[in-house]
């Protein structure tokens, strides 16, 4: 095999968008600058080259120098055969844990840490279908239609990180979750019929779960305090809560008992407006149905 036909299998930047760290993240950029400091010195400690490294673990020398540099995030079977190549007792793979810590956006680890402690969530969503009820594909299809366009590294990057955050559905005890969807983007056929029918799936799946609630609220309803866009509200174990809304306090999140008294009060009226759960999954099925 020729040097070059050996090198093209090695992996690259273009096989592993959405790696990049961000240099906004201060934790994030400490982590990955410690982990890839640790990695070159124990590769010069056994005598290796960076591109003897590199084909032994399977990446192209660039991605090896960018990784120890502190630039990319190394994947978790990166770490785990750099372990086994360097001989590093499994010093190395536990770096793992660090590392996936810090693998999504900070504002999307926040958002993920609230909603890891929250036993009720409640989110009312307006212009799209939420996050949490995002299919890859669906996801993908909205972050590849935003303008200005994000680069393909990112988009893979924040499907990735929405995706993470999904793993509420499977906490044990899971939290209580309502959702009250708005009809008109369940009828946009994001990413074409295929991808919009599996969203459509996706959301009866969901809405089946014993401690998830979902309803659909209808085109053709009165105005409700939802018109000035999404809610979410989020409480937990000690009695405390965190909410936002679009159209209250400058979007940002509170957790003042006043103001989340207001936003009770709007999501309250927004569920009781909306359809029943049971009327609300046959509707999701009738729009099945049409596609």
């Amino acid at each position: 095999m020729t040097v070059e036909a050996e090198a093209g299998r090695l992996k690259t930047e273009a096989d592993e968008p959405g790696w990049e760290v961000d240099p906004d993240d201060e934790w994030g950029v400490a982590v990955i600058t410690t982990v890839g400091r640790q990695l070159k010195l124990r590769r010069e400690a056994v005598g290796m080259r960076a591109g003897e490294f590199g084909r032994t673990v399977g990446y192209g020398e660039d991605m090896v120098y960018k990784i120890e540099g502190g630039k990319r995030i190394p994947r978790q079977e990166y770490l785990d055969r750099a372990d086994e190549v360097l001989s590093a007792g499994g010093l190395i793979a536990a770096a793992w844990e660090d590392v996936k810590k810090v693998r999504y956006p900070k504002k999307v680890r926040e958002l993920g840490k609230l909603e890891a402690k929250a036993v009720e969530i409640g989110i009312y969503e307006c212009n799209s279908v939420h996050g949490l009820l995002q299919t890859p594909e669906h996801a993908r299809a909205l972050m590849g239609a935003a303008q200005p366009p994000y680069s393909s590294d990112d988009v893979e990057r924040m499907v990735a990180a929405r995706l993470a955050r999904q793993t509420v559905f499977e906490r044990d005890p899971a939290p209580s979750i309502h959702f009250v969807l708005e009809e008109t983007p369940l009828r946009r056929p994001v990413g074409g019929t295929m991808v919009w029918q599996r969203q459509l799936e996706r959301l009866l799946e969901v809405g089946r779960l014993n401690h998830v609630t979902l309803q659909v609220m209808p085109t053709n309803t009165d105005a409700h305090p939802g018109v000035d866009g999404k809610i979410e509200l989020l409480k937990f174990p000690d009695g405390t809560a965190v909410g936002r809304s679009d159209g209250a306090f400058n979007g940002r999140p509170t957790a003042e008992p006043r103001d989340l008294r207001i936003l009770e009060l709007r999501y309250g009226t927004i569920r009781a407006q909306a359809l029943p759960p049971r009327e609300s999954l046959a509707f999701i099925e009738q729009l099945l149905g049409e596609t």
